[in-house]
């Protein structure tokens, strides 16, 4: 019989591995939750340029009819539904080898990191992509200072 040196910090998961694996079941797996036809938050990617503030959202099968989106203050909403291709009811005579589609409602509500004009908001859907454009409040746009050379 041999003995195992413990090292209890090379035992610990890393906090980039907890976080990675975090990651992983939230938003690269559908949870039973968004399988199940139950309101699931949209993930999102959000940016931002001179300008504006950038917002993408990947929303395939849905029509730009099916989206609703709003700005109250700084606070961006995205809503949706995906509609069930399949009625989703228990019937014994089924045998499911897959269950993977997500069905249901689906809200996203984004604070914006900035003062935004609302009123000079673009959205843009293609393919199932959703982009939105805010307009950044001119308060908040980066301004530039001359530097005067002293004499």
């Amino acid at each position: 019989m041999s003995t195992v040196r413990w090292h209890p910090f090379e035992d610990m998961l890393s906090l980039r591995d907890a976080m990675d694996r975090l990651f992983q079941e939230s938003y690269v797996r559908p949870s039973r939750r968004a399988r199940r036809g139950e309101t699931v938050r949209l993930p999102v990617d959000v940016w931002e340029d001179e300008d504006v503030l950038h917002v993408v959202a990947r929303v395939p099968g849905l029509e730009a009819d099916d989206l609703d989106i709003s700005i109250t203050g700084e606070v961006l909403t995205i809503r949706g539904r995906f509609p069930s291709d399949v009625e989703r009811e228990e019937s014994k005579e089924w045998c499911w080898y897959s269950n993977e589609l997500w069905y249901g409602s689906f809200e996203r509500t984004i604070a914006m990191p900035t003062k935004v004009q609302p009123d000079k908001t673009d959205a843009v859907f293609k393919n199932g992509v959703l982009h939105l454009t805010v307009a950044k409040a001119e308060e908040a746009k980066p301004k530039t200072i001359k530097v005067k050379v002293a004499k």
